[in-house]
């Protein structure tokens, strides 16, 4: 009687390697200016509309103060991010010029300052050595890596001022002019601008819960609350103030 032996597999299941694009982009410079820029559009514009509204004025004012409003807060959120997008590359790109001329000055000490990085992580002190010597190999991948591992940028990866520009205008434009239409369409009144910026807050919270790790109804229902809170106290000022000068 013959018995059959199982043969032990050789050939284990590689385990999948991660594509590298399978992250969001968390670096690039068009998201943040593009979200604040929404929601600052709205927020400011609507709560500087109703101050007006509380303080008494008519609808040709309401909507020369939203206009103005719109244009003045657009202009300005594009120059600040473009000046504070182009500070903070130029001082990435001094940083990397920094690094790039002790590269070339004493190339040993900042492989042994790359290795001792590592080694700081937790990686064996030999090991560490031999991948900074690998990865030193290449004057920029050498930088490259450096910057990351020292200065936390990716030197391939650095925001452009004119895209932070763009989509800050762009979107603070659009947000300002959701509680304006319905005065442009003909509206008197105050509360269908108001229903037009309750439903653009609670979206805009909703549609940034797309790219954070927050519930859509929690984004949206925080930022309906503050920009609520901004309307109705901007509203009682307008009130006030409007009363002690009428």
């Amino acid at each position: 009687m013959s018995t059959v032996t199982a043969e032990p597999q050789t050939d284990s299941p590689q385990p999948r390697i991660p594509d590298a694009d399978h992250h969001r982009d968390v670096n690039g410079g068009w998201l943040r200016p593009a979200v604040f820029g929404a929601m600052d559009g709205l927020v400011s514009n609507f709560a500087l509309m109703t101050g007006v509204v509380g303080g008494a004025a008519g609808p040709s004012t309401v909507v020369l103060t939203g206009l103005a409003g719109l244009a003045a807060g657009a202009f300005s959120m594009a120059a600040g991010e473009y000046t504070s997008v182009a500070s903070q590359r130029e001082l990435v790109e001094a940083e990397l010029e920094a690094e790039r001329i002790e590269l070339r000055r004493n190339p040993q000490g900042e492989l042994a300052e790359l290795a001792q990085l590592y080694v700081a992580k937790g990686v064996d002190p030999e090991l560490a050595y031999e991948v900074a010597r690998q990865l030193s190999a290449d004057p920029e991948t050498t930088l490259a890596v450096h910057a990351r591992e020292e200065l936390g940028v990716d030197p391939d990866d650095l925001p452009s001022p004119l895209v932070a520009a763009v989509s800050s205008f762009g979107c603070f434009a659009l947000g300002a002019l959701l509680p304006v239409l319905p005065y442009l369409l003909g509206a008197t009144a105050l509360w269908p601008a108001a229903l037009l910026a309750v439903l653009g807050l609670f979206g805009c919270g909703a549609v940034v819960a797309r790219v954070t790790a927050r519930s859509w109804w929690y984004s949206g229902l925080r930022q309906l609350l503050l920009g609520g809170a901004a309307a109705g106290v901007t509203y009682l000022l307008g009130r006030l103030i409007g009363g002690a000068i009428g």
